[in-house]
């Protein structure tokens, strides 16, 4: 027999809890100012403190994936308020006097290489036109 006095509880649907807009549009700015792709940006955040701060997150909180970051630039762009919205974007840094500039961030990791040194024989058969048979 069912009690008909204890309230059904609703069930929870299925699916990730979605990101706050706000956040994703932060997500989209630092994405077209540093020219990255959706899966570097998604790295970036993870690396950054500074992008971290920027987004309001901590090293705790879930950040958005790369497809994540896809799909909301995709529904911006067909919805064509992408442009509105980073147009917005700067008017309101331009009223607080700051200018953004889009950038690219340089991967400054040295690498070491052996050292090549081509025999004398080598070198006259480059100024020649040849290739030498060790290179092949």
């Amino acid at each position: 027999m069912i009690d008909q006095a204890r309230p059904v509880k609703p069930q929870p649907k299925g699916g990730k809890k979605p990101y706050d807009n706000v956040l994703v549009c932060k997500v989209l700015v630092l994405k077209y100012l540093y020219n990255l792709s959706d899966e570097q940006t998604e790295l970036q955040i993870r690396d950054r403190l500074s992008f971290q701060y920027f987004l309001g997150l901590t090293r705790a909180d879930k950040i958005p994936d790369a497809r994540t970051i896809w799909l909301f630039g995709e529904e911006l762009h067909c919805a064509n308020v992408e442009r509105k919205l980073f147009e917005r974007f700067q008017k309101a840094l331009a009223g607080k006097g700051l200018v953004a500039k889009a950038s690219s961030i340089v991967d400054g990791t040295f690498v070491e290489v052996p050292k090549q040194r081509n025999r004398r024989e080598e070198n006259a058969q480059i100024k020649r036109g040849g290739i030498p048979e060790s290179f092949t």
